[in-house]
């Protein structure tokens, strides 16, 4: 890995080189190039730290796809209603091709689909933060300086906020965005965190995800098999314990289930 980050990284450096592109580009290596050639020597970061970074937001992108993914196939292979809303937006869009990127910004059924898989499942299921200072919720009162653990888990699944269906899995409610999800309330959906500190594996993951699962359902229809036991649990992140276990049916040919 060590390897290809360093090609990576020396290619975006060479095109800045030629002009071909501008300030390193737009997106997170960018920010740790800058940080890598800061003309200030104390704000500079050494090429290991640049690295590290790399490998980490790519492992935590790659195991939060993983998890994203077991959730939202398992999901559709029980709800295979919404499994044929899927395919159907997909085959529209893009027949049996492979998507293309910029295009997947137009998958409106898949996009509420992943946000209410997320909503029932996060990947990361707390988050702590510390107070730097007092400060009142409602007729609470939280002094400065403790820890603060935040599980957008139990707010996710909060009646008071999604209504009584909390539980159930119903995309449907993304229909309109997160917004109108939640009365408003956009800080009661946080999956990968919020604010400033927000994962930055969301947008890695959340693309991959959706280019998985659009190449899935070109290909498979996918059903719930008997043999599956639902418990999930934490390690690092909110995963199926004994891995997700659906029957394959090819669409294309007839030779049954895989």
């Amino acid at each position: 890995m060590h390897n290809s980050v360093m090609e990576i990284i020396k290619k975006r450096e060479e095109k800045v080189k030629l002009g071909d592109i501008d300030c390193y580009g737009t997106d997170f290596l960018r920010l740790l190039l800058k940080a890598y050639h800061d003309v200030d020597e104390n704000k500079r970061i050494l090429v290991q730290d640049l690295i590290d970074e790399c490998k980490t937001s790519y492992i935590a992108g790659q195991e939060t796809i993983n998890s994203l993914l077991s959730w939202t196939v398992l999901l559709l292979a029980i709800h295979t209603d919404w499994q044929d809303k899927a395919r159907e937006e997909v085959i529209e869009l893009f027949g049996h091709q492979n998507p293309h990127p910029n295009d997947l910004s137009k998958l409106h059924t898949i996009s509420m689909i992943i946000k209410e898989a997320l909503r029932l499942y996060p990947p990361t299921v707390a988050f702590i933060r510390r107070s730097e200072r007092e400060v009142r919720l409602g007729k609470f009162i939280l002094p400065a300086n403790i820890q603060l653990f935040i599980s957008n888990l139990v707010v996710h699944r909060d009646p008071e906020i999604w209504g009584d269906d909390a539980h159930l899995f119903k995309p449907e409610r993304f229909s309109g965005g997160v917004a109108k999800a939640t009365s408003n309330n956009v800080a009661a959906y946080f999956p990968f965190g919020i604010g400033p500190r927000t994962c930055v594996g969301f947008n890695f993951a959340t693309v991959g995800a959706k280019i998985i699962l659009i190449m899935i359902l070109q290909r498979y229809r996918f059903t719930f098999s008997p043999t599956y036991i639902h418990s999930p649990v934490i390690n690092f992140l909110l995963v199926p314990q004994h891995g997700i276990q659906v029957i394959l049916h090819s669409l294309k040919s007839d030779e049954g289930p895989s």
